[in-house]
């Protein structure tokens, strides 16, 4: 691959000999050490091959004295090719001055790359370094990694580090996000942990306080589960925080009703189309209007960014694609409205418990009345009860005291 970019840029010649003793054409090459390649044999006494064009030259000069015909089949590389263009100047022009914007350009970063983030979004990233400096056309090499780093974490808390890399019109940042300190727990603030939710008590882990439930006991929503008062024999009562976990199985009931005849989408085949070129944070529209104030319709957004040789330019093409459709009256089999709702209400269900603990087992079943589907999911899971509420007394100080 090498070789052929270096006779791309030096230009070749395609060559067709004819002599009655053609291997005096092949020393004379090895004398002169020509080099040649791609050869082949059209008859005992012709051939064609590849030569490089100072070879060329030379291989002309020094076979007039043999008794063979040279003649050119084609001419390749960059030097012929441009040669084509010598009363162009103008094209020649334009070429240069492309050529030389390309190279400019190459100083400038055109694209950004985000790696690391998980909970923190790209928008408010690149939001924070577009406010310190760091945007589409700036130039790389003024850019200070570190004034920008100590910038960009104190306008996101969220980050722990980060880091700009630039590579050509490419700006790696990469990103690591802080992890939040766990709530320290004050076990001098009286408190009793009572019941979230209503359940059976699987097991109880006392880390201050007086336990009032067993495993195995059933317990309702709002029920003592550890007290923060403890009696003693010398002193009497003593406050203190009710602190531990309580694992217990619970059910869940989710209900909700959905009509079997509902509306659904009906493309006219009408369809729209615009497009528009972003230039940096430029956007230059080739449609008049981009409004529409009638009827029903999709809109799909894609984008085309363009680049050069593996080189990112400051070019986007937006292609913007309305389909219009009307709204129809559909019927859907209870078996699909089902499947639709489960989906939804065990969605739901993870969201309540996940957090505490983990679904065990469910069960989905649906009565249908008239037009309406009634879906229930019923759940048995295993999680934390416990919640931690205040002891409010005569002794407790008042917090906006």
């Amino acid at each position: 691959m090498l070789t052929g970019i270096i006779h791309a840029f030096q230009g070749e010649v395609r060559i067709r000999a004819e002599c009655a003793f053609p291997e005096r054409v092949l020393n004379l090459c090895g004398a002169r050490d020509l080099a040649f390649w791609d050869l082949k044999w059209e008859s005992p006494t012709a051939f064609t091959c590849r030569i490089s064009r100072r070879d060329w030259r030379i291989l002309r000069e020094a076979g007039q004295n043999l008794d063979c015909t040279f003649s050119v089949v084609g001419l390749e590389g960059i030097p012929y090719f441009l040669f084509r263009f010598r009363h162009r100047q103008a094209l020649v022009t334009g070429l240069a001055v492309c050529a030389l914007c390309i190279f400019l350009s190459s100083f400038f970063v055109w694209d950004f790359s985000v790696e690391g983030n998980a909970a923190v979004p790209t928008e408010k990233i690149l939001r924070a370094l577009e406010q310190n400096g760091v945007s589409r056309g700036t130039f790389g090499l003024t850019l200070n990694s570190e004034i920008i780093r100590n910038h960009v974490l104190l306008d996101v808390p969220e980050l722990s580090w980060i880091s700009v890399n630039v590579s050509g019109c490419r700006a790696s940042v990469t990103v690591r996000e802080r992890i939040p300190a766990p709530e320290l727990i004050d076990k001098r603030v009286p408190t009793n942990l009572v019941a979230r939710r209503a359940g059976l008590v699987r097991s109880i882990q006392t880390m201050g306080g007086v336990a009032c439930v067993l495993p195995g006991t059933a317990v309702t929503e709002g029920q003592l589960l550890i007290s923060g008062v403890e009696d003693t024999d010398t002193v009497g009562a003593r406050v203190l925080g009710g602190i531990g976990t309580v694992q217990a199985r619970t059910w869940y009931t989710l209900r909700t009703s959905v009509p079997l005849t509902t509306a659904e989408k009906q493309y006219t085949g009408l369809e729209k189309t615009g497009f528009s070129l972003i230039f940096g944070t430029r956007r230059i529209k080739f449609f008049s209007n981009s409004s529409i104030t009638q009827g029903n319709y999709d809109k799909i957004t894609n984008r085309y960014p363009l680049s050069l040789f593996g080189i990112p330019l400051p070019l986007t093409i937006v292609r913007e694609q309305w389909r219009f459709y009307d709204t129809v009256p559909a019927v859907q089999s209870p078996a699909q409205a089902e499947a639709a709702m489960e989906a939804i209400l065990t969605e739901q269900l993870h969201h309540m418990v996940d957090p505490y603990g983990a679904v065990r087992s469910t069960l989905c079943s649906s009565r249908q009345k008239g037009d309406t589907l009634t879906v229930t999911l019923s759940a048995e899971c295993e999680e934390q009860i416990g919640e931690s509420i205040p002891i409010y007394s005569e002794t407790t100080e008042d917090p906006g005291s």
